[in-house]
């Protein structure tokens, strides 16, 4: 092969994401809550992990052995960088799939990962990846992977077509892929102003194409502007890995399992009158118009009874990640947003205010004077970690091990936030993933290890640290010119940090 692209944007890098989806320790609380068997994760493999954040994340803030490749060598030296910095040793690499799954000296994996990147490949480079997890999958082994989907991509396909081959064929290659997309988009922009007749069959592409425009350019040149790019329905996905033995599991999205908030009274009726789980999966993408799936795909089923389901359930760890008095009791699904039931939120929440580690059965115990059950606490605790209010918890004896890996990767993290704001989130050996930390917020923390603790110090601190690469504050908008201006700001953030922030921090062990 001549180009070692094969048609994937690689003249920019991804972006510096991190995707929780990929933590295997969110498989146990979501098979429980399906009533499926989970398999203990020792071994797990990313494919494709971009910059690598969330793979040395969860390196570093557990005690799973990982593997991993990406081909873009640009990216994997920056994932490398990081997985030295941690002393984590997962292995990275920066095969093709094909060198990668041809290795014999990579294990069997408890859990392999696909972020994403089915969308953008070959039907070559698929089937690669589907023999490798038919050979490398243990038995009960759990494969994730998400993909866009069809029917949700249907109306603006041929928009996300027109972008490219306005790119391919007006574009100039010299001046690289940002202005090509810059042009393209732009040209979009015209057509639509002229009302033509696809969007007035289809008014909502307007709407979605404003939301493109502010996108991040280096998210769009690998969302929308590679050679291949093919969203497909469930069922063909199901077609592509029968041969890897796989069964389909569960949704990898936690509210995905709550169909109060996406589904009518009688869409419910209707999908639970389908015998067939399969098609069942694809009448509902129809009905709530799914555009990108996240799904857990098992070598095995299991399938629980009711009695050991409450039983393992009792023993899921979990711990409160914002403050209590800023949970929102408010959800938001297909339907729209629907709000929670105080008399059964509150106590629980109540419960766990003081972000110490709960398991569900202690808060069973604690919640039995106020006659909520085991079902409305499981529930509860689906979606409070859904909504990202709070998190799961690893055993003591894993987090103790985690967390000189997760200092260390938490350091390196941080001076690099001296010049770069690209990775927003620090590694919590509490949760075995990553923890939303702003560039300005890394700062401070920075500050902090150096031995300053009041809020004008770190604010001095960050301000050093900016003024001198000639950066600035914005603030609702506007940059804050002055370093008068700046500091203020700076302090006040501080403050905010010192008294909100910090103190979840430090119940996850971040720092």
């Amino acid at each position: 092969m001549n180009d070692w692209t094969d048609g994937y944007v690689a003249d920019i890098g991804y972006t510096h994401g991190y995707y929780s989806e990929l933590n295997p320790l969110r498989i146990r609380q979501i098979f429980l809550y399906a009533g499926l068997k989970f398999p203990e994760i020792g071994t797990a493999c990313e494919l494709g992990f971009g910059q690598g954040v969330s793979i040395n994340v969860h390196a570093a803030a557990s005690a799973i052995e990982w593997h991993g490749t990406d081909f873009n060598p640009s990216q994997t030296v920056f994932a490398q960088e990081m997985a030295i910095a941690s002393g984590s040793g997962a292995q990275l690499f920066d095969d093709s799939f094909e060198s990668f799954a041809s290795r014999t000296d990579l294990p069997d994996f408890d859990f392999i990962g696909v972020h994403g990147i089915w969308s953008w490949i070959n039907d070559e480079n698929r089937a690669v990846i589907v023999d490798f997890v038919r050979r490398k999958l243990k038995v009960g082994g759990v494969l994730y992977i998400s993909y866009n989907t069809l029917p949700g991509w249907s109306s603006f396909a041929p928009m996300r077509h027109l972008m490219t081959e306005h790119a391919k064929i007006l574009g100039s290659e010299g001046h690289g892929i940002i202005n090509r997309i810059d042009g393209a988009m732009q040209f979009s922009e015209k057509l639509l102003t002229m009302n033509p007749a696809f969007l007035r069959a289809i008014p909502l592409i307007s709407e979605r194409f404003n939301k493109l425009k502010e996108q991040n350019r280096h998210y769009l040149a690998h969302e929308y502007f590679n050679r291949d790019w093919h969203p497909l329905y469930f069922s063909a996905m199901q077609d592509w890995l029968t041969p890897a033995k796989l069964n389909y599991a569960c949704s990898a999205h936690h509210l995905d399992h709550l169909d109060l908030v996406n589904l009518s009274n009688e869409q419910q009726v209707l999908l639970n009158e389908i015998p067939d789980q399969m098609f069942r999966e694809s009448v509902r993408d129809f009905i709530v118009n799914q555009q990108f799936r996240r799904d857990y795909w098992v070598k095995g089923t299991c399938r629980l009874s009711a009695l050991e389901q409450m039983d393992q359930s009792r023993a899921i760890r979990v711990i409160l990640t914002v403050r209590r008095t800023e949970v929102e009791l408010k959800v938001t699904g297909v339907l729209g947003m629907a709000t929670l039931s105080e008399p059964v939120y509150a106590p629980i929440l109540d419960y766990l205010a003081d972000h110490k580690i709960k398991s569900l059965g202690q808060i069973e115990l604690a919640m039995k004077e106020k006659g909520i059950p085991l079902s409305q606490i499981t529930q509860a605790a689906l979606l409070l970690t859904g909504s990202g209010q709070m998190s799961l918890a690893q055993e003591e004896s894993t987090i103790a091990k985690a967390k000189k890996h997760t200092d260390k990767l938490n350091s390196h993290i941080l001076r690099k936030a001296r010049s770069s704001g690209d990775i927003t989130y620090l590694a919590s050996p509490v949760t075995g993933g990553g923890i939303i930390v702003g560039r300005i917020q890394q700062l401070f923390l920075l500050g902090l290890s150096k031995g300053l603790k009041q809020s004008n110090d770190l604010a001095q601190f960050a301000w050093q640290v900016l003024s001198v690469q000639g950066q600035k504050i914005i603030k609702e908008g506007k940059r804050l010119e002055t370093g008068e201006e700046n500091i203020q700001e700076l302090t006040e953030l501080t403050k905010t940090f010192i008294e909100k922030q910090l103190p979840i921090l430090k119940a996850l062990l971040v720092v």
